[in-house]
């Protein structure tokens, strides 16, 4: 089966950090931008981050960008989300998904994108 596996997930204070992790299983990333959303409770979901196959460039949302970055490592099969300076705001179910381009986290469409589970992230005092 075609899936992909988010992990890294949790409880953190306001300026803490996590890693989140994306393992894909049924299929090999080498040739898929990959790109990080989140959607909280009562919210839309939006992009958060996006990284390219071919030359590994990331793009970032205004909201994030400064305090999460964003790689891959083709080798393991995975996608990395590390966020920095967390903040409430950040709270959110975070999920990876191949992306057709980049765009799509800026709302270009992402026709037969795959997607994984999620993973929660919650920061709170």
């Amino acid at each position: 089966q075609v899936q992909l596996a988010e992990s890294g997930g949790g409880l953190v204070q306001p300026g803490g950090s996590l890693r989140l992790s994306c393992v894909a299983s049924g299929f090999t990333l080498d040739y898929h931008n990959m790109a990080w959303f989140r959607q909280a409770p009562g919210k839309e979901r939006e992009g958060v981050s996006c990284i390219t196959y071919n030359d590994h460039s990331a793009y970032y949302k205004d909201a994030v960008k400064g305090r999460f970055t964003i790689s891959r490592n083709n080798a393991e099969n995975t996608a990395y989300l590390e966020m920095n300076n967390l903040k409430p705001e950040d709270t959110a179910v975070y999920s990876c998904v191949t992306a057709h381009t980049c765009a799509v986290i800026f709302g270009a469409p992402n026709p037969n994108g795959f997607w994984g589970q999620g993973t929660q992230v919650t920061v709170s005092s």
